[in-house]
This record gives C-alpha cells, sequence and structure tokens, in this order.
C-alpha cells in the first residue's frame, strides 16, 4: 500500500536533486516519475528563476501532473500544467533602489531578473555567466541598475569573493535585516528577497490551494536556503552532502546527491516506488 500520508515531494535543485554534473540520475529521475504517475505532486524548490526550472520539469514531465515551481527561494510559485502563479511576493521597487544603492559601497556584482533576462552593471563580473546559465537567461548590461530598475524584483542577488562575503555581509544587511530576508544561497552569493519570504511560507500558501499541509509532504535540501522547508515537512531529509545545519534540522539523512539519496528516502517510506 501507498503511504498515504506522503502527498508532495519537495525538491531542492542543486547539490539536492542535481549531482555534481548537474544532471538528474537515472534512477532519482524514475523514481519520481513513478511517484507522479501514483499521483504524488513534485515541487521544485530553488532560489532560480522560474525560467531556469522550466527545464528541469519538462525532463521530468511535470506538466502532466500539476507539478509546481517554488522559484526566488519562495518568493514566487508557478503550476506547470496551467502556467498559473499560486504565490508571489516580490519587494517593492523603492526597497529594490535602497538594495542596490546600498551595493554600490561593497565590492559585490549586483543581479536583478525580469522575465528572461539577468539585469547586471557587468557582464563579465564574478558569477554573471554562472547565474545567466542556471536561469536560461539572457545577460543585460545597464549602466546603473538602481535607475534602471522599474519593475518589483523578486530577488536582487549579489555575487562576491566568498572571503569578502563572510568578511562584509552584515554591513551589507544592516540597513535590511528588519525589512528584508537577507541570506547566503552559496558561499558566493548573497541575496535579498521581501521580509517573510521563504520556501516554507511559500508552499504553505500554495499547497494549501491543492488541499495539502506541510503534513502531507517530504523535502529534502542541502543548504541555509533550504532550512525553512526542512522543517515545514512532515518528513525533513538532508542529503548526505548537506551542511551541518540542514542535517542537524532534518528529520533523516540520506545518501549524498551522486549516489540517489532522493531515491533511496523515497523508496523507504514508499516501497511502491522501487524501479528495475
Amino acid at each position: 500500500m501507498m503511504n498515504e500520508n506522503i502527498k508532495v515531494i519537495v525538491l531542492d535543485i542543486d547539490g539536492t536533486l542535481f549531482d555534481d554534473e548537474k544532471k538528474i540520475t537515472p534512477k532519482t529521475k524514475a523514481v519520481l516519475q513513478k511517484a507522479q504517475e501514483n499521483g504524488l505532486t513534485v515541487v521544485l524548490a530553488s532560489g532560480r528563476p522560474a525560467s531556469g526550472l522550466w527545464y528541469i520539469a519538462d525532463e521530468l514531465e511535470m506538466e502532466k501532473h500539476h507539478g509546481l515551481l517554488c522559484c526566488f527561494n519562495g518568493s514566487q510559485v508557478v503550476d506547470c500544467t496551467t502556467t498559473e502563479e499560486l504565490f508571489n511576493s516580490p519587494m517593492s521597487i523603492d526597497m529594490g533602489k535602497r538594495v542596490l544603492n546600498h551595493m554600490k559601497s561593497f565590492d559585490v556584482n549586483p543581479m536583478v531578473y525580469k522575465d528572461a533576462y539577468l539585469y547586471v552593471n557587468d557582464a563579465y563580473a564574478y558569477k554573471v555567466k554562472y547565474e545567466s546559465r542556471l536561469g536560461r537567461l539572457k545577460v543585460c548590461e545597464v549602466d546603473d541598475l538602481e535607475s534602471y530598475l522599474t519593475w518589483r524584483p523578486n530577488k536582487i542577488l549579489t555575487s562576491g569573493d566568498p572571503a569578502y562575503l563572510q568578511e562584509n555581509y552584515q554591513l551589507m544587511m544592516a540597513p535590511f535585516k528588519d525589512e528584508l530576508n537577507c541570506m547566503f544561497t552559496a558561499d558566493f552569493y548573497f541575496e535579498f528577497t521581501a521580509k517573510g519570504i521563504d520556501k516554507a511560507r511559500a508552499l504553505s500558501i500554495a499547497l494549501e490551494k491543492l488541499g495539502y499541509s506541510g503534513d502531507n509532504c517530504i523535502a529534502f535540501g542541502d543548504a541555509q536556503n533550504d532550512l525553512s522547508m526542512i522543517r515545514f515537512a512532515k518528513i525533513g531529509v538532508a542529503m548526505g552532502n548537506a551542511t551541518d545545519e540542514v542535517k542537524e534540522a532534518a528529520d533523516e539523512i540520506t545518501l549524498d546527491n551522486n549516489h540517489d539519496g532522493i531515491a533511496e528516502a523515497l523508496i523507504k517510506h514508499i516501497p511502491e516506488l522501487e524501479v528495475a
């Protein structure tokens, strides 16, 4: 018998669903497709924009099963089948401009997303190419991001030398710590999103519309921005390669992202998902 309590599988991408070669291993892919065929909903929950998640959803055939994309670390949720926006909470234009103005005092590279574009001050700056490839975005270079911003951004990402960010992130976030969510999403990325935004809040609101709650979820993650959903889910699973903080917060630890950790845990809780 299928585990009747688990209805939703929530997956971080990099370091979780993807192996170190940025691919989904064949076994994990087969288990996730079988899960969907058995009525489970798959959610991709990432810091990426929707444009950087659609091709993964296509590979998993999520459009056939009303899978969800939880984008920008919880600032937006989209239904893969209908493309309906189930949740969206960007920061204000004024707040975005304030962040971009403050970043001028630091040796970092701010990036802002809009539709199919990644807007930057310097197209050759550290990690701009990397981020544009992850998000399947075209890079658009502008002279001054602050004055160019005319839309409500879902997030503002900054890249920088890891040691520099570690030394300066508290000063970077100081004016906004009570008004925005400010966090590392990699040792070379520090980002800003609207206050109260995280993967758990977005999932809670979107899943309620589908008749589900955290009690119906099993969630997989590896990094700081996954903590909220690990705690939100009835079963929070840390990948074997996860940070110590995530492992401590999780209900259990599975194999790493190179050794089918997702498949291993899903089959443990739902033996019917075993594949040949």
